[in-house]
């Protein structure tokens, strides 16, 4: 299929540099690059969605609370904990 397709400066560049460095017309390096693009997309279109299982911590001791990590840290770690 002929179409005409406008690239950007910096992306026509970096084709012909390819094309120069392969030897290789730039048509077929320009057809190479959108297959895997396009096959990378749909690879990464499969994967499975990040899960996390929450973990029961336990209650929490009295006076103290999830609203300030720094204390907890603190509290845990000792003044110097950063």
């Amino acid at each position: 299929m002929r179409t005409t397709l406008t690239l950007d400066d910096d992306i026509a560049a970096r084709l012909q540099a390819e094309s120069r460095k392969t030897g290789r017309p730039f048509k077929a390096i320009v057809n190479d690059y959108l297959r895997a693009g396009l096959a990378q997309r749909r690879a990464a279109s499969k994967a499975e969605p990040f899960r996390v299982e929450p973990v029961r911590m336990g209650a929490l001791l009295p006076g103290r609370s999830y609203d300030n990590i720094g204390a907890l840290l603190e509290d845990a770690e000792g003044h110097e904990h950063r």
